[in-house]
């Protein structure tokens, strides 16, 4: 497996346990791997107690990049409590773009990694 595989596992790894700390029941992931991008897609479910948690989520995996941080820190995703923002931002420093459909209990990213 690659170093570039491996960040992509790592990313699905860390948003699977983001969002079973937000008692989700349904989660649902796939990877599409081209020439020189990877497209993650993740759908899933959350308990509406938990929208908080959601509501800066354009801002963790839009925000900001510092390729230096992610290349040096990208092993750490999924080292920390399973629902913590943080872990998030750290998601946000290893894509390129996210885009974020937010509904009242559900919710549908499509994030973009450059290779």
């Amino acid at each position: 497996m690659t170093h570039e595989e491996k960040k992509t596992a790592k990313i699905v790894e860390e948003l699977t346990m983001f969002f079973f700390a937000l008692e989700a029941s349904y989660i649902d992931t796939r990877i599409e791997r081209k020439e020189n991008e990877v497209t993650i897609r993740l759908e899933a479910d959350f308990h509406p107690s938990f929208a908080d948690k959601l509501s800066h989520l354009d801002h963790y995996l839009n925000g900001q990049k510092n390729d230096g941080m992610g290349d040096i820190y990208w092993e750490l995703a999924g080292s920390g409590d399973p629902g913590e923002t943080s872990q998030l931002l750290l998601v946000g420093m290893m894509i390129d773009r996210a885009k974020i459909e937010l509904g009242a209990d559900r919710v549908k990213l499509t994030m973009y990694r450059n290779l």
